[in-house]
């Protein structure tokens, strides 16, 4: 019997239309009492404008639009997708999931559907995880989702932490196939970590207990960043019998610009190899990395028959590598 495998058969995403530019946002903190500029926003992470949703659209609402870019993409109507994971940190609410709320947006039914939590690794799970169930042919098709509101979870009286993030959606059609695709994938975590980066509120009795509010030791996440994001890069390379010589294109989840160079630099690999969207999108957690994708796809840098390396890091402490033949 022939083996399985994954392939990325399209890729879609969505921004939500209002763009904040760092000036934007530095007036909005002024009238805080919070002062920071510009050059202290690009100097520290490479970003120079976001995207916020409105107040009334949900995860699951940038989520649909960048599925539909997705299946369009790939070619296949959303009733023949077998499996929907959503990778999100922001749901519409506790329960369904965001992807049972994408299903019902898609207007289909039947199909597994659940959410994925990694935080800013969440894309990089999802991947794997419906990899693995292509790879066993418990399904076909699967839809991988990457959508976030991360704008409802800042501190605007926290300077370090709002000016980082933004929202959107990004998404993957995988579908089974007789040729490597999704070559190997590493996943990890250390929740020895959790309180480095972290969202510390719950719901309980009908109330919010803590405070839902992203906290983050930026020291300590950029050197745990940088030092666990190498040695994946390492051993999905290494799981698949490669060396960095191989990779077409770096596609790390898009935080910090100093991060993303770090890493490149330890792969060998020169900045024109890697993928960069932080600038223009901030850090969108979970929909980093599959926005960053689409994004290079339809610009025409990444092309058919490329290898790219996507590789993760987020709140859990979670770190994750897909290699792919695209």
């Amino acid at each position: 019997m022939a083996n399985i495998y994954s392939r990325i058969a399209g890729t879609g995403s969505y921004l939500p239309p209002n763009r904040l530019t760092n000036q934007d946002l530095v007036r909005q903190l002024a009238e805080r009492g919070i002062e920071t500029s510009n050059q202290w926003i690009v100097e520290r992470t490479g970003i120079h404008a976001r995207h916020f949703a409105a107040p009334e659209v949900t995860a699951s609402e940038l989520g649909v639009q960048a599925a539909l870019k997705a299946l369009e993409a790939a070619g296949v109507p959303a009733s023949d997708i077998d499996l929907i994971i959503c990778a999100t940190s922001t749901p519409d609410m506790v329960f369904p999931s965001t992807a049972c709320l994408i299903q019902q947006k898609l207007g289909v039914g039947g199909q597994a559907a659940f959410d994925v939590q990694a935080v800013c690794s969440g894309f990089i799970y999802g991947v794997a995880v419906a990899d693995a169930m292509i790879r066993t042919g418990a399904v076909r098709r699967a839809l991988v989702i990457g959508a976030e509101v991360f704008s409802r979870l800042l501190d605007f009286n926290d300077r370090t932490t709002c000016v980082l993030f933004g929202d959107g959606a990004g998404a993957v059609v995988l579908e089974a196939s007789d040729q490597p695709g999704i070559v190997a994938s590493c996943l990890h975590a250390d929740g020895r970590q959790s309180g480095i980066l972290c969202a510390p509120g719950t719901v309980s009795g009908g109330s919010v207990l803590g405070d839902p509010t992203v906290k983050m030791d930026g020291r300590g996440v950029f050197k745990l960043a940088v030092t666990v994001l190498e040695q994946v890069a390492c051993e999905v390379l290494q799981v698949a019998g490669r060396d960095a010589s191989c990779i077409d294109w770096l596609i790390p989840h898009q935080a910090n610009l100093r991060i993303m160079h770090s890493t490149a630099r330890k792969l060998n690999l020169s900045d024109d190899k890697m993928i960069v969207t932080v600038g223009e999108h901030g850090n969108t957690s979970a929909a980093s990395i599959p926005l960053a994708l689409d994004h290079a796809i339809r610009n025409g840098q990444i092309q058919r028959g490329q290898t790219l390396l996507l590789e993760g890091v987020g709140g859990g402490f979670t770190w994750g590598a897909v290699l792919v033949d695209y």
